[in-house]
Parts: C-alpha cells; sequence; structure tokens
C-alpha cells in the first residue's frame, strides 16, 4: 500500500506484542478514539478516563486494521487481528521509540509555560515550505500525546515538530529523551501549574529538562529576556548544546529590531546574527511576534533558507480556541468573537487582553471581555487574578462578563460601569452575554479549559449566524 505507516511485522517488533489473529493489510495510521479512527488505523486501548478496552469492538466497526489491548482482554465477535501487551502505553512508547530511530528527519522540541502549540504550527508552517513535515494534531503534549505523535510519524519524513508539556516535577525528561530533538526550544517561563511547582525557578528547572533528551551536537532556543534565563542556559550548557538566544534584548542572537502590530497580524523585523530581515504574521499579538523570533531561531538552527519558510508565517491564522476570529451577525450589523477559550494562564490572559486592545473601534467601538477562572495557581491565585486589573485598564476594556470565584476579586476592583456581569460558572453568564451584544462589539472570550468557556463561544455562534 502506498500510503502504508507501518507493517505488521515492524509493529509486532517495535511494541515486543504477541499478535492474535491473521494479519490482514498494512497499518496506514494510529488511533486512540474509536469516534475518529479512520479506516486502516491500528486502535490503541489506553486506560485513561476511559478504559480504551470498552472501545475495541467499535473500532472494528469503523474499519481499525487492527487493536493494542492488554493480555486481559478477551476477544469478541467481530474483532480482527490483535496486539497483545502488558500495558498499552509502554507498547504505545515502544512504537513510538521504534518511530523515532528509523527516521533521518531533523527534529524539533517545544515546551514552555505559554505558546507551545502557535510555536509549533508556525514552524509546522515554515518546514513544510521545505520537505515532507510531521507535526503533533492539536496539543498532543503529554504522557500518550507524545509518543502518540511519534508512533505516527511516517518513515520518510524530512522534519518533525513535537510539543512537549507538563503538570508536574519530572514530566518533560522521559518525553524529551523519547522526542530526541536536534533542537529544543523553550519558549517562555510564567506562573503557570504554580501551584504544583510552587515557584518560577521550578518551572524553569523543569522546562530545560528538555534539554536532557537533545541529540549530540544540538542546540537549545531560549528567550533572552526571561528572568530565569541562567537557569536555562546552565542546563543547556550542562548538556553541550549550542545556545541560540531570541527576544528583543540587545544581546539576543535572534532579536526583535521593530514589530508593528495590525489588526490581522504584525510586520517583524529582526536581527539575525547580524542579518536584518522582515516577514508578516497572518495571527495579530505581540506575543505572537515574539513567538516568531524562537521560530526563526530554530531555523537557523537547523540550516534551512529563511527568506523560504518565513514567509508561510503570513498565512498561519489562530486556531480554535486560540485566538481564531468569527465575524458574526447581529440585529443591524457585526459584531467581531475573538475564541480565546481553549486555556489560561496569567501571561496568556495577560495577551489575550493586549490583543483585545488592539482590535481598532473604528470598525468595533466597544470591547467586551468574557473572562474565566484561570486554574492551578495556587495560593498565588487571588493576587494573580486582580493583577489583570491593569491589562484591562491599558487596553481600554469597556466591559468585563466574569465567572469563578477568583475572576469574581477581579471582578470587583473594576470600576462600575465595566462590570457587566459575574457568575459562579460560565453558563450563569450566558443569557446576560447574549443580550449585552451589539452590532459593533469586539468580544474575547478566555479562562483554562476547567472554566468551561468554549460553551459560550459556541452559543454566541449559534445565536448569530457567521
Amino acid at each position: 500500500m502506498t500510503n502504508s505507516l507501518w507493517t505488521w511485522d515492524d509493529l509486532v517488533a517495535a511494541s515486543g506484542a504477541q499478535l492474535d489473529g491473521s494479519a490482514g493489510d498494512e497499518v496506514t495510521g494510529i488511533s486512540i478514539d474509536s469516534r475518529t479512527l479512520k479506516p486502516g488505523d491500528l486502535f490503541v486501548a489506553l486506560k485513561d478516563v476511559r478504559d480504551g478496552h470498552e472501545f475495541v469492538p467499535a473500532a472494528f466497526s469503523a474499519g481499525a486494521a487492527g487493536a493494542l489491548v492488554s493480555f486481559g482482554y478477551e476477544r469478541r465477535p467481530g474483532d480482527g487481528p490483535l496486539l497483545l501487551v502488558a500495558d498499552t502505553l509502554e507498547g504505545l512508547r515502544r512504537i513510538a521509540e521504534a518511530a523515532r530511530a528509523r527516521t533521518s528527519a531533523r527534529v524539533v522540541a517545544v515546551t514552555g509555560s505559554v505558546g507551545k502549540t502557535g510555536t509549533k504550527e508556525a514552524l509546522r508552517a515554515c518546514l513544510s515550505r521545505l520537505g515532507r513535515t510531521h507535526a503533533a494534531e492539536k496539543s498532543y503534549n503529554n504522557h500518550w500525546g507524545v509518543p502518540l505523535t511519534l508512533a505516527r510519524m511516517p518513515a520518510n519524513v524530512e522534519f518533525a515538530v513535537l510539543e512537549i508539556g507538563m503538570n508536574h516535577r519530572g514530566e518533560i525528561a522521559p518525553l524529551a529523551r523519547l522526542v530526541r530533538p536536534h533542537v529544543a526550544i523553550i519558549t517562555t517561563i510564567e506562573p503557570v501549574h504554580l501551584g504544583y511547582l510552587g515557584s518560577l525557578e521550578a518551572i524553569a528547572e523543569e522546562k530545560s529538562d528538555v534539554f536532557l533528551g537533545l541529540e549530540p551536537g544540538g542546540t537549545a532556543i531560549i528567550r533572552r529576556d526571561s528572568p530565569q534565563f541562567p537557569i536555562m542556559e546552565a542546563a543547556a550548557k550542562r548538556q553541550s548544546a549550542r545556545v541560540l538566544t531570541f527576544g528583543r534584548s540587545a544581546e539576543a542572537s535572534i532579536r526583535a529590531v521593530q514589530i508593528e502590530p495590525g489588526e490581522a497580524g504584525s510586520l517583524v523585523t529582526i536581527d539575525v546574527l547580524g542579518r536584518r530581515l522582515s516577514y508578516r504574521l497572518g495571527t495579530p499579538g505581540a506575543h505572537i511576534a515574539e513567538n516568531s523570533l524562537a521560530v526563526a531561531a530554530a531555523l537557523v538552527a537547523l540550516g534551512v533558507d529563511l527568506d523560504r519558510a518565513l514567509p508561510a508565517l503570513a498565512d498561519v491564522a489562530p486556531p480554535s480556541g486560540r485566538g481564531a476570529r468569527t465575524v458574526l451577525k447581529v440585529t443591524g450589523g457585526d459584531l467581531l468573537l475573538i475564541d480565546e477559550s481553549y486555556n489560561a494562564n496569567p501571561a496568556s490572559m495577560r495577551a489575550a487582553i493586549e490583543t483585545l486592545g488592539t482590535v481598532p473601534r473604528s470598525a468595533y467601538p466597544r470591547r467586551i471581555a468574557v473572562l474565566g477562572d484561570m486554574l492551578e495557581l495556587g495560593p498565588r491565585a487571588r493576587e494573580l487574578h486582580m493583577d489583570l486589573k491593569d491589562a484591562i485598564d491599558g487596553a481600554g476594556i469597556d466591559l468585563v462578563f466574569a465567572c469563578g470565584p477568583n475572576m469574581e476579586q477581579l471582578f470587583t476592583r473594576l470600576e462600575p460601569q465595566r462590570r457587566a456581569a459575574w457568575a459562579p460558572s460560565s453558563d450563569g453568564l450566558l443569557e446576560e452575554l447574549v443580550k449585552a451584544v451589539r452590532p459593533g462589539d469586539a468580544v474575547m472570550v478566555k479562562g483554562s479549559l476547567g472554566s468551561r468557556m468554549a460553551p459560550l463561544v459556541e452559543a454566541l455562534k449559534s445565536r448569530f449566524s457567521s
């Protein structure tokens, strides 16, 4: 088959599994979700929120080529070939290890408190102009997302971009060693998962563990402006890595000379090791522009043609939940909906508020922020929410809708004319928000995933046609 990803012999050898049944067609993909599985995929029955073994029959009904299951699984009518292992996550990890070993691709790993997915997508776009490129779907950056991304990687790709995340200490190192990147990026260090790690210094140390996986002669890419820069630089040097830095600092290897913001993106001029060049971004926001410097640094580290690659950034639009913009029709005109609902932390919340403040009042005279709690911030949670007031002031936000106990602290600090509504949870805001919006509004919705802000976005889209 021309689109074969794995032969059965290679899968058995990689996973260390016992084959139960007769192998059929070669495997064309790998899936952990029977609802999105495509014919020809190998279904991996992970035990996570639900036990994937419950969905093996559904996977075969959807056309699975086979299933990776634990030894205790009992074959059912309609099941095809089974790969039997002691632990399915470990089986997937072993397939990932084999996928990494068989490729000659140049591999980039992206971690950091904020901006991982956007930076990964920007690199995917740039490198795709230069050769066959494989990258993680969505934000597949955890203990199963990283192995799944590697296991799905075709042998003949020329570039691969993987995202590595964490919630607790000790999670990045094993994933970095599995990825074995030639280039490793830390986008930034911010108070994300502060409740679990306790300090920005501890976060920097954990993020720096990405360098433990670097291939010999690899490159570490670090934000020069970060107060935690010395921690990250020392970690990179312990691995004998080449260090490239990025940022606004005059000492940065890849330095922002000028960032000209616009409604639909930015024009960025940078100095790359003494060479000056410019490119356009298709996503607005100063934080996006600064992360693009890390993209340029990675391209330098890979030794590719920046003049061919960087123009791709003009075509990278913000994905759903991460700044995607939709114009909705309301009675008498349009409103602009900015969907930032995927997740939130103090840095990304400030960036989203600041970006809302750049929407031209000539097009959308009123700026509305709909904010949900930022989670996993530990003892500083109330303080970090209240501290957002200066960002709201600076962005000229006209109205604030808020939900959650921590956002209530911010809400009560605002001037009365700015307080639109507060509710304990996001569903309590819906009717007030729908009644309040009018033509000429720019509405930005953001909060942590657990704050459930995405339903507000979908409700607005369903009430008002795009």
